[in-house]
């Protein structure tokens, strides 16, 4: 791993833009997986990438995560009809939240390259869950039950984190949406928050979780409160909730125990 971090070292920012573009490439597959899911579509095709709108087959040239879309000018060569925003969205984001997750493991006071592995795969699952919430409002139950149990064996098994921490984390997210869920008879939440609740606790452990449902809430309120100001939306539109608890689950990943020992060092 020294020889890992000597490379890096000696590529310096160029090293992270071959992430970055590594990314884009993660970003335009997950963009494919996503549509060809929700469309029911083999996801390993052996054709190439198509337009949504009228099928035509991508050329390379048309295939080329960001800049393609910047090079056909956001619409379909074929059809002309408009390439939604989500497609480079989530290519760059997911480059730049690549960058991220390397930087921060890099630059981590031990460099355990397990965890870098483990918060790539975080990313890609939570990517899934934002983007497939927010566009269709479904938590896919596939991509939680994997996420939940890979990522337990990985914190335990290869992070040597308490399992104890983590099971009472499982209970405390799943029970909490459970109670919801159970009181308003799924009016208010689904089925797949309360999923979602038992990968985050087997994630974050407990602490963290509670701080990830925290942070969930506060965002989805902000959002809540500008969209009614702003006419957008009322007290019976549907909010993806996914969304929201896939943003505060990667901010507790990182932040979650800088800010429970800052919030523990005030009440002493």
């Amino acid at each position: 791993m020294d020889d890992f971090l000597l490379k890096v070292n000696i590529l310096g920012n160029v090293f992270y833009v071959l992430i970055f573009i590594f990314g884009l490439c993660i970003g335009s597959f997950l963009n494919s997986w996503i549509w060809r899911t929700y469309a029911n579509m083999r996801i390993l095709a052996k054709n190439r990438s198509i337009c949504p709108s009228c099928g035509h087959q991508l050329y390379w040239y048309e295939n080329i995560p960001l800049f393609s879309w910047i090079f056909l000018r956001c619409h379909c060569s074929q059809c002309h009809r408009a390439i939604s925003w989500q497609y480079p969205l989530v290519e760059f984001f997911t480059g730049a939240f690549l960058v991220f997750v390397f930087y921060k493991n890099i630059h981590a006071t031990v460099f355990n390259p397990w965890q870098l592995f483990r918060d790539c795969l975080f990313l890609v699952w939570l990517i899934i869950i934002f983007v497939y919430d927010f566009r269709y409002q479904i938590i896919l139950t596939g991509v939680i039950w994997v996420a939940s149990v890979v990522g337990f064996g990985i914190n335990v098994a290869l992070l040597d984190m308490n399992p104890s921490s983590l099971i009472l984390g499982m209970i405390i997210a799943s029970g909490f949406f459970y109670l919801q869920y159970f009181v308003s008879k799924g009016r208010w939440i689904g089925g797949g928050d309360v999923r979602m609740g038992v990968m985050i606790g087997a994630w974050l452990g407990w602490q963290s979780a509670i701080l990830a449902l925290f942070f969930a809430y506060v965002l989805g309120a902000v959002v809540a409160i500008f969209l009614l100001l702003r006419k957008k939306a009322n007290g019976e539109t549907a909010v993806p909730f996914g969304t929201f608890l896939a943003m505060g689950t990667f901010f507790s990943l990182y932040y979650g125990p800088a800010v429970i020992n800052w919030y523990v060092g005030l009440l002493k």
